[in-house]
């Protein structure tokens, strides 16, 4: 906190979390009590609340500290929560708020000073470290986490101890660390893909240090401080890392100018594990010596894995990454498998590009092409396992949707759409093709797959993000989001008048340059896929607006299509009749 570091032992944790437990059960909260906990920057907090939370035998219901208050008073409500725990800045006004509206919270604790709330600290010092009275069922209810969505109210997800445990063991076996060795947890660890990596790092022992997204970077940022050996990430985080790479190449000149993009060049065609020989192998060694240790650098210059999740990775950022020596792996799986399904791995010769991995010891998975128009081999993804949860909560309609029994187990219908191919070492790996729900239907009735176009749409570094949209319409269009400073210097790069972003994107030169991306990318296409038209947007995409109100993004960064849909109705209904 404020540039203070602050170092716990296992011990420790084992000590106040027995505390913060006993505490819990003080307050005469019972077995199975929802306990709710939210902060904007992750920290040792968070982990000794969930394991007493957990020794407890109560439920946590950890929330998004970027939701609304009435997305609190939702959540407080659906899952009746009793206590919740927050962090700095506006958590208190929001969930005092909300408070107003959500009968069953009895208590607040601040996890930093405030004035008009207990001290966390009230609840668990006074108690001792011996850990309470085993109250735990390996079956039993340990979270209750509420799925951002990308439409209407969230859905609580009911994971149990065994879900995430299991989880965690194999993702333990699949880190490319040994014990000792530095993480840096910085996503949110609210969300499973975070907390299920921080605990197995626990399990293995790993020096983790939590931070926040918003002091990574920079001399004075935390992976040159902390210089971890891995992390997860998100697709966006890595796509902006890029972009931030690119544009300070694009900045140089002369023979720097010109060895920068020679170097970017050689990434063109990486595969992972591929070895080099002769003048290939010498022209990437001085392409390593003089860019890309500069780029690990950057990162802490120790870097040994970076597993990416939560949304769909660009093939060409896993490329570019690797290829300068910052390994970079895919993970998939869904809240309600408490992450993990697949994971591409870091052993030689047990990974693919463009891939998300094996399926895990733990899991079955199979090809369901039953429902729906799919392409060769592709069918939706269903997922089986003792890491598949319990199901909704208080949803018993959409579990009976979600999970089905066949052949004597329980399978999650995952939504998203893929197939198996073939991969080193004789593995199988699967390949995410698309996501059921996002399909999008023509007038003509031919599918089309939005993600993957949107991916190879958002590799160009003049595309901040993109909507491909269509749906029982004639054609494919696009929603683009223009980058502001790669069009400012694409702009200076074609003497085209710079005033502003708004002016820019209407001027003839920059429209056939985004022109040039989409041919690019339809070349690649089946003609009805084909994006015919794209209109430019010059607006920020976020999870909420800065009036309070819902954005175009979900927490994790995905696409809520129906809020971006009803936003730019006017600007999509001219593009079908323009």
């Amino acid at each position: 906190m404020n540039g203070e570091t602050r170092y716990l032992s296992v011990h420790e944790l084992q000590d106040q979390s027995n505390q913060i437990a006993q505490g819990l059960l003080a307050l005469g909260l019972e077995k199975g009590s929802k306990i709710a906990t939210v902060m904007y920057r992750n920290r040792p907090e968070f982990m000794l609340l969930d394991a007493g939370i957990q020794k407890a035998g109560m439920v946590s219901v950890p929330m998004y500290p970027t939701i609304s208050s009435k997305d609190y008073t939702y959540i407080l409500n659906d899952s009746g929560a009793a206590v919740a725990f927050f962090g700095g800045g506006d958590l208190a006004d929001k969930l005092s708020s909300a408070k107003e509206s959500a009968p069953t919270l009895q208590q607040m604790y601040a996890l930093d000073g405030h004035p008009d709330h207990p001290h966390w600290h009230d609840l668990w010092q006074s108690q001792t470290t011996d850990a309470p009275e085993d109250r735990v069922e390996a079956t039993d209810l340990l979270t209750i986490i509420y799925t951002s969505g990308t439409t209407g109210d969230p859905k609580g997800v009911m994971l149990s101890h065994r879900n995430i445990a299991e989880n965690v063991k194999e993702v333990h076996k699949l880190t490319p660390l040994k014990p000792g060795q530095r993480v840096l947890s910085f996503l949110p660890l609210c969300h499973i893909f975070e907390r299920t990596a921080s605990w197995s790092y626990i399990y293995g022992g790993r020096e983790t240090t939590f931070a926040g997204i918003d002091n990574l970077g920079g001399e004075d940022g935390d992976l040159r401080k902390i210089k971890p050996h891995f992390m997860t990430c998100v697709p966006r985080l890595l796509e902006k890392i890029y972009e931030k790479i690119y544009a300070k190449g694009s900045a140089l000149t002369g023979i720097k100018k010109k060895l920068f993009f020679w170097a970017l060049e050689l990434t063109e065609d990486y595969e992972f594990d591929k070895e080099y020989s002769g003048i290939a192998r010498i022209k990437r060694n001085i392409a390593d010596k003089l860019i890309f240790s500069k780029w690990r650098e950057a990162l802490g210059g120790e870097v040994v894995g970076i597993l990416s999740g939560s949304a769909p990775l660009s093939r060409k950022i896993a490329q570019v990454f690797s290829a300068a020596g910052i390994p970079i792996r895919e993970g998939y799986g869904l809240t309600e498998s408490s992450p993990g399904i697949t994971i591409d791995r870091y052993a030689k010769n047990e990974s693919l590009l463009g891939t998300v991995g094996p399926v895990l010891d733990i899991v079955d998975v199979r090809i369901d092409t039953s429902d729906g128009d799919y392409k060769p081999d592709e069918g939706e993804i269903l997922a089986a396992g003792p890491n598949i949860m319990m199901g909704y909560y208080n949803k018993p309609e959409e579990t009976a949707k979600t999970l089905v029994e066949m052949d004597g187990k329980i399978w999650l219908r995952t939504g998203d759409i893929g197939k198996f191919v073939d991969g080193p070492s004789g593995l199988k790996y699967l390949k995410i093709t698309d996501r059921k729900k996002e399909l999008l239907k023509t007038s003509a009735g031919k599918y089309i797959p939005p993600a993957p176009i949107e991916i190879r749409l958002k590799e160009d570094i003049l595309v901040e993000n993109a909507m491909v949209i269509g749906d029982k319409r004639k054609f494919a269009s696009a929603l683009i989001l223009a980058s502001p400073d790669a069009v400012e210097k694409f702009c200076q790069e074609e003497n085209i008048p710079w005033s502003d972003l708004a002016s820019a994107v209407t001027n003839e030169k920059v429209l056939q340059k985004y022109q040039v991306i989409i041919d690019k990318i339809n070349a690649d296409l089946a003609r009805h896929e084909q994006v015919k038209k794209f209109r430019l947007l010059t607006d920020v995409w976020e999870p909420v607006k800065k009036d309070g109100s819902s954005g175009e993004l979900t927490p994790t960064l995905k696409l809520k299509r129906r809020v971006i849909l009803a936003r730019y109705a006017d600007e999509i209904d001219r593009l079908y009749t323009d």
